[in-house]
């Protein structure tokens, strides 16, 4: 029977299932897995279960083994390389004259690439600098541009609400974010009161918005005429979450009603 284990190689990152085999393995420990990229050095976050004959997970990369001391020593060592080349790569960019914001240097565990993330607003050519960089290192040197959003995830940081950055804490993947997410649960469309810290609009609303649809759509719309104990009327505004509803009377007075005192 297959063994599969998922495993984090960065704080707030995806989680990848890998072969586990027979080793004994717990959340929390380090191992060295196999990657499409050499070997990578990671966490365990989903302890080893079995997977059943009709699971189709195939081809999947395997954990070579428990990080052993030596293995941890070479990841400090590692983390040094990033810092440094983060430094040096830092001073290029100065002395080219580049428009580039420099966040993060990754490198594989077996130092066969180091990557240079990067936000930018438009392209940049960086040949020159990738040249210096090769030279200074001897590796391949790979540089990935990414989106603002994924700055904040690797900053990390608080957000409006006082609780760390969902981005950073458990997102894994971006979902598409709109204003009309917004105007569903009521919310101020000032962008800057609906935006998160990188600028965009707040990841929250995603995660809201189901609920917001599912109840708008048991509730009588906006404009619509109702009868009521206190007579007819239009609704004039209404509270998603509480099922409420706000109703202008034909004397203009306005009452508020929970939907099931609607007649």
């Amino acid at each position: 029977m297959r063994k599969i284990a998922g495993i984090r190689f960065k704080n707030g990152g995806k989680i990848y299932d890998f072969e586990s085999f027979a080793l004994v393995l717990n959340i929390g420990d380090k191992v060295i897995v196999e990657t499409e990229q050499g070997q990578g050095f990671g966490t365990i976050e989903i302890p080893p279960k079995e997977l059943n004959e009709n699971n189709n997970k195939k081809d999947l990369k395997q954990i070579l083994r428990i990080a052993t001391h030596k293995d941890l020593e070479r990841r400090k060592n590692n983390i040094k390389l990033e810092q440094q080349a983060f430094k040096f790569c830092g001073k290029q960019l100065v002395d080219l004259g580049l428009v580039m914001n420099l966040f993060s240097v990754e490198t594989t565990f077996d130092r066969n690439k180091l990557i240079f993330f990067y936000t930018a607003d438009g392209r940049v050519d960086f040949r020159e600098l990738v040249k210096l960089l090769v030279k200074e290192y001897n590796i391949r040197i790979e540089m990935r541009q990414v989106g603002i959003r994924n700055l904040a995830k690797h900053c990390g940081g608080v957000g409006k609400c006082g609780i760390e950055l969902c981005c950073s804490s458990f997102i894994t993947n971006f979902a598409p974010v709109s204003m009309k997410m917004a105007k569903t649960q009521g919310l101020s469309l000032n962008p800057t009161k609906i935006s998160g810290v990188c600028g965009r609009l707040m990841c929250c609303l995603t995660f809201e918005d189901p609920v917001y649809n599912r109840i708008k759509s048991m509730l009588p719309k906006i404009g619509s005429k109702v009868n009521t104990k206190e007579g007819k009327g239009k609704i004039i505004r209404q509270n998603i979450l509480k099922e409420e509803l706000t109703i202008r009377l034909e004397d203009k007075t306005e009452i508020v009603k929970h939907k099931s005192e609607i007649l």
